[in-house]
């Protein structure tokens, strides 16, 4: 699938977002290595912590279906500059798709690409934990 249909099809994802209290609304999908698209949506609850975005749900969904290895990691929002994924969200990209490219986007046709050692310079991660 070519990089305008994936960005599409977040841009899709992110219609079903739940974000009653930011109205910030975000879409994404994850890309397997087999090909299989995951769509995520941002999904907001009153407890703000509670939360979850796009990303997450996109590659949690992979990875309760048995995924486990990563292309393309899709986000897309409505931001004047691309859409990069939170703090919380760029740890897990580095945690399960520590190989995948990380395409960020707006509504207005803007993209970019990265890897997620750009987005998360100096990771922790499974290597500190030995």
């Amino acid at each position: 699938m070519d990089i305008n249909d994936l960005i599409q099809k977040a841009i899709e994802s992110r219609s079903r977002a739940r974000a009653m209290y930011s109205n910030f609304q975000v879409g994404a999908v994850a890309v397997s290595r087999s090909g299989r698209l995951y769509t995520g949506c941002n999904i907001e609850v009153s407890s703000y912590g509670l939360t979850i975005c796009a990303e997450r749900v996109a590659i949690f969904k992979a990875i309760s279906e048995g995924e486990h290895d990563f292309s393309a990691i899709i986000v897309v929002a409505d931001t004047e500059a691309v859409c990069y994924p939170c703090g919380a969200c760029r740890q897990v990209i580095t945690d399960y798709a520590p190989q995948a490219k990380i395409v960020c986007a707006n509504l207005k046709g803007r993209s970019e690409i990265f890897n997620p050692s750009e987005l998360l310079p100096h990771a922790f991660g499974s290597k500190d934990l030995k």
